[in-house]
């Protein structure tokens, strides 16, 4: 299927996986490391673990779970670091195998080397033509700047107009190209599916599942 002149770029975090999936392949790989390093054992871990992500969120888990027995930097390099075991969405891989031969990109925020080990054990990095990890590029790169989308405007040599943008955090990953004439489809899944959108952070279509792209992108 060929979509004329426009461009897919895609978010990736609860975009193309569910990212809580990454969380709880760190948390296991920070569990092993416990055990191995102050004897503590990795299933008992990752229960505490499991249960302060529940109640007080992602924030202070490592500080709670350690309690003192190594330093917490120590516990974030090691989550930061792992080969994260993740797969793509079932619907993900429909719709970019649906897509093979556009022009796609990959647009995502955070840690460079977090986000890199995500792409690779997704192995999704030659299905698109490049994948900017914003942060590589300083972190005044990240969403809401169009830093990476410029970037691909001027490799595409093409206009706000040809570019969409499919990802699911109404707070930052709309409101740029919304102002600048872009697409943008927000795809309901994932920890941001319920939030609410600020004025002008609203993507211009919503979608239930990815399954439902392709129709929205025949009409833009």
């Amino acid at each position: 299927m060929t979509f004329t002149f426009m461009i897919p770029i895609f978010d990736l975090d609860d975009t193309l996986y569910d990212e809580s999936t990454y969380v709880r392949s760190g948390f296991r790989a920070v569990a092993a490391w416990g055990e191995e390093k102050f004897g503590q054992d990795a299933n008992e871990s990752l229960v505490e673990m499991e249960a302060f992500l529940a109640s007080d969120g992602r924030g202070r888990v490592f500080d709670d779970w350690l309690r003192g027995r190594a330093r917490v930097a120590e516990a974030v390099s090691v989550y930061r670091h792992h080969d994260p075991d993740i797969s793509l969405l079932p619907e993900a891989e429909l719709v970019l195998d649906r897509l093979a031969g556009e022009r796609m990109y990959l647009v995502t925020d955070g840690h460079k080397i977090v986000q890199a080990k995500k792409v690779a054990a997704l192995g999704i990095a030659d299905r698109f033509v490049h994948c900017y990890l914003t942060n590589r590029y300083g972190r005044a790169s990240a969403k809401p700047a169009l830093r990476c989308f410029e970037l691909i405007r001027a490799r595409e040599r093409t206009t706000w107009d040809d570019l969409v943008y499919i990802a699911d955090d109404p707070s930052k990953d709309f409101v740029g190209l919304n102002r600048v004439g872009g697409h943008t489809v927000r795809v309901l899944t994932g920890r941001h599916a319920s939030a609410p959108a600020a004025p002008g952070h609203e993507a211009q279509h919503r979608i239930m599942t990815l399954e439902e792209l392709p129709a929205v992108l025949e009409h833009l």
